[in-house]
């Protein structure tokens, strides 16, 4: 990480659980081209928290079994490159989403692994150049959580509130956005309450949410049963559906 602390980053905070992490799958419209100013912050060694180091490399979708998968905040970096990158400046990713996590297992909480890895990491990367600013927060996650209400409301606003005052960015944008309508419609008495949250909390911190009924999962897609996670093409309407709820804030 030494060698990035002369450039100058615009910083994207990615959380959540596996639509966050990104699981898209599929053939896609629009390719993600990888660009020299987009890179990605990850912890290089999730089993061991407290010891790992963070490495930062230009961005690009992953390969599993042979396949690119997509996730969203590749699409939210380059319309944000596009429209408001100054020059001088490149964008980077910190990637802190897993799958399969919420505050029901014991993940996202204030003294929870993965929420205590977040702020560590953001931290890194607003110490590496004092010219860093982070810019916005994205998030994707409640799949876990389905069923709560209430409770989903008091733990999301919680960890949202707590990087606001961490950092001093008391306007910080959060966005966040629906589940998967395939899955969410097979269960839609555990989604509703936790969705509901996922609004509400959007709405009083000022943030924004975004709809996804009309994005196809992996299993619409390309058939392999997958009917939780956004396919390769949603996710790049996804990441721009957020860029554009960003600007509106």
């Amino acid at each position: 990480m030494l060698n990035y602390k002369n450039e100058v980053f615009d910083i994207i905070l990615q959380g959540g659980q596996s639509n966050s992490e990104g699981c898209g799958l599929g053939p896609a419209i629009n390719e993600y081209q990888p660009d020299e100013n987009i890179l990605y912050m990850t912890n290089t060694d999730m089993a061991n928290i407290e010891k790992a180091s963070f490495d930062i490399a230009v961005a690009e979708e992953r390969i599993w079994d042979g396949q690119k998968v997509n996730e969203f905040a590749l699409s939210f970096a380059k319309e944000y490159q596009k429209k408001l990158l100054k020059d001088g400046r490149k964008i980077l990713i910190v990637r802190t989403a897993v799958g399969g996590t919420g505050w029901r297992d014991k993940r996202w909480g204030m003294k929870d692994d993965l929420y205590l890895n977040m702020m560590r990491m953001l931290k890194a990367a607003l110490e590496l150049n004092p010219e860093n600013k982070l810019k916005v927060f994205i998030w994707h996650q409640g799949e876990t959580d389905a069923g709560t209400g209430r409770e989903h409301y008091n733990n999301l606003s919680a960890l949202v509130k707590s990087v606001r005052e961490t950092y001093n960015y008391d306007n910080l944008p959060f966005i966040a956005g629906d589940f998967v309508n395939e899955w969410k419609l097979k269960n839609i008495q555990a989604c509703e309450p936790t969705v509901q949250a996922i609004r509400d909390v959007c709405k009083d911190l000022g943030g924004a949410f975004v709809e996804t009924s009309d994005l196809l999962s992996n299993n619409q897609e390309i058939g392999n049963g997958d009917d939780i996670h956004f396919s390769r093409n949603a996710l790049d309407i996804l990441g721009r559906r957020y860029f554009e709820a960003f600007e509106k804030i």
